[in-house]
């Protein structure tokens, strides 16, 4: 479970939460052989799709003594000798397509793994393998063989609901493997949508709730009370210590998008529209002449750019992306990570005191362009985007600077304009996503591999 603010202790207990019924209300009396309100009949349906998950890493060990050619040669030791040691971490998953052996999860849950096992609510340990992973949302696709989850009585595949559809105060239940204690169950309500600003990596459209989450439970289901799917657990914030009541969870709708694009691709192929764009504040309604209060306003339109073609300008203010209503740049952003390339959009905004519709169309060459910072303080100043080699020159795949500010610190450090990053920190970087786990490797200093000019050179960035 990805920890915000502070590192969480130890489990602490938790004041039981009372039974709920359909209604979200208990009667006064029960009578003689009435049955007590429970969920314990929904568990039984959803329990069974979600898994734990346990990863093995090898991570190297090396002393700095090695280094040493004196001390080497006084002990007579190997100069490549390395040593290695295993290191086990636990997570959860959630069963999403049981014919083809589909299992969502985070990313953060796998993404340094050697080995993946996958262990079943009827306690069978199968082996599964990596599909795709998109670090920019923090999901993952793992998938299992069919045929050995089909040997005993299969688990049925979780229902997605519609996380569109959830209201603050709606009751949710978080089902996972806290602590590595195996699957725990908690309730709770829906106490935020659209949450944003909590500073991870990537984009932010948290579900919160304060249905008990804790380290274990990343990667678990947030169901409603039909037992729908509405949420992948992911965060908590735990300034105390201790679970505090404050969990995140990934929407349904956003996690059903990007595990398409996973299964299908491998990878996310996220869009480009070309625009730049700014939340709606007093001061630019009042300078664009405007009475919306809220909104996203286009501060800038990329040259030959799908929105560009589409004919937005400056100084438009969009209300909706898709199906989303626009109230802020959070929205804005929600919406954009999962426009695909080859997507058909329809945008709605204001222009002159008229609302306009519009359909932007993606063609296959527009893949997203991300802001070097998002990805690490030391590329700021560097505009990214995913690479496809388009001649025998080139690399197949990589992450290509498209742009490098004079005078940033990527620029000292010798990143330039044109440049290929092929991998971070010795791991393949075949887009944005793997090289955003890359750096994560290193903790200050990333060193970087790129092509540039026919040749491969390596950058440490300072």
């Amino acid at each position: 479970m990805k920890i915000l603010k502070q590192q969480l202790a130890w489990l602490i207990p938790l004041g039981m939460l009372l039974a709920i019924s359909a209604q979200a209300q208990l009667p006064v009396v029960l009578g003689d052989g009435e049955p007590m309100p429970s969920l314990a009949p929904m568990m039984e349906r959803v329990t069974p799709a979600v898994v734990n998950i346990a990863t093995f890493t090898n991570v190297e060990v090396r002393n700095p003594l090695f280094d040493d050619p004196f001390f080497r040669r006084f002990f007579d030791v190997p100069s490549m000798e390395q040593r290695y040691r295993r290191t086990r971490s636990a997570g959860s998953g959630v069963i999403v397509d049981a014919a083809k052996g589909y299992i969502l999860t985070n990313d953060h849950v796998v993404s340094r793994a050697d080995e993946i096992t996958v262990t079943l609510a009827d306690g069978r340990t199968l082996e599964a393998t990596l599909v795709g992973a998109d670090a920019q949302v923090d999901l993952a696709v793992l998938r299992i063989d069919p045929d050995e989850l089909a040997e005993e009585a299969a688990p049925a595949a979780a229902r997605f609901g519609d996380s569109a559809s959830l209201r603050v105060g709606d009751f949710v239940v978080a089902i996972g493997n806290p602590f590595g204690l195996g699957q725990t169950v908690t309730s709770g309500i829906i106490s935020a949508i659209g949450r944003s600003g909590l500073g991870v990596d990537g984009y932010e459209d948290f579900i919160q709730t304060d249905a008990s989450i804790n380290p274990g439970n990343s990667g678990g289901a947030l169901v409603n009370l039909r037992g729908e799917l509405v949420g992948i657990n992911t965060a908590i914030i735990a300034p105390a210590g201790g679970n505090v009541g404050i969990g995140f969870a990934i929407p349904a709708n956003m996690a059903q998008a990007i595990m398409a694009e996973l299964i299908e691709h491998g990878e996310v192929r996220r869009g480009h529209l070309g625009l730049r764009i700014q939340g709606l504040n007093v001061e630019l309604a009042r300078a664009f002449g405007t009475d919306l209060r809220e909104g996203v306003v286009v501060t800038g339109v990329d040259v030959d750019s799908p929105a560009a073609a589409a004919g937005l300008a400056t100084g438009d203010v969009l209300l909706r992306l898709g199906e989303r209503r626009l109230r802020n740049a959070t929205d804005f952003r929600a919406r954009a990570a999962v426009i695909m390339v080859g997507d058909s959009v329809e945008i709605e905004y204001m222009r002159d005191g008229e609302r306009k519709i519009v359909r932007i169309d993606i063609p296959e060459d527009q893949f997203e362009k991300v802001a070097g910072e998002r990805l690490h303080p030391l590329l700021n100043g560097t505009l990214l985007q995913n690479h496809r080699g388009g001649s025998e020159r080139e690399v197949a795949a990589g992450v290509a600077l498209l742009d490098v500010t004079e005078g940033s610190r990527a620029w000292r450090n010798g990143l330039r304009a044109g440049d290929i990053i092929v991998s971070a920190n010795q791991r393949t970087s075949r887009n944005l996503s793997d090289l955003t786990q890359g750096i994560k490797l290193s903790q200050r200093n990333p060193v970087l591999r790129i092509w540039r000019d026919g040749q491969f050179y390596q950058v440490r960035l300072r």
